[in-house]
């Protein structure tokens, strides 16, 4: 048995990457969104996506998966971990 559910493992990381790309500047939110919704026709961009689920949801999960599964790849993005401890969370808290 492994620790994550297969959505969450391969969802989360996205989620997680995209929150690295507007942290350090590489695109704004509109950006990130508009490339993946028209480069992968997702209906959703994933920065979108993580407002909707709730950051804080986000952040718990990607916590699990680093520490369960010792893999740097699921290291929650500063920026994330920044707006959780702000209370930034996404749709639920009206941001």
């Amino acid at each position: 048995d492994m620790p994550g559910f297969l959505a969450n493992r391969m969802l989360m990381p996205y989620i997680n990457e995209a929150c690295f790309c507007l942290g350090e500047g590489i695109g704004t939110k509109e950006d990130i969104d508009t490339t993946m919704k028209l480069g992968t026709n997702v209906p959703m961009g994933p920065l979108a996506l993580a407002d909707f689920i709730g950051l804080d949801t986000c952040l718990a999960i990607m916590e699990v998966l680093h520490q369960e599964l010792g893999d740097t790849k699921y290291r929650p993005a500063p920026l994330l971990k920044n707006y959780v401890k702000a209370g930034l969370l996404g749709k639920k808290t009206g941001e």
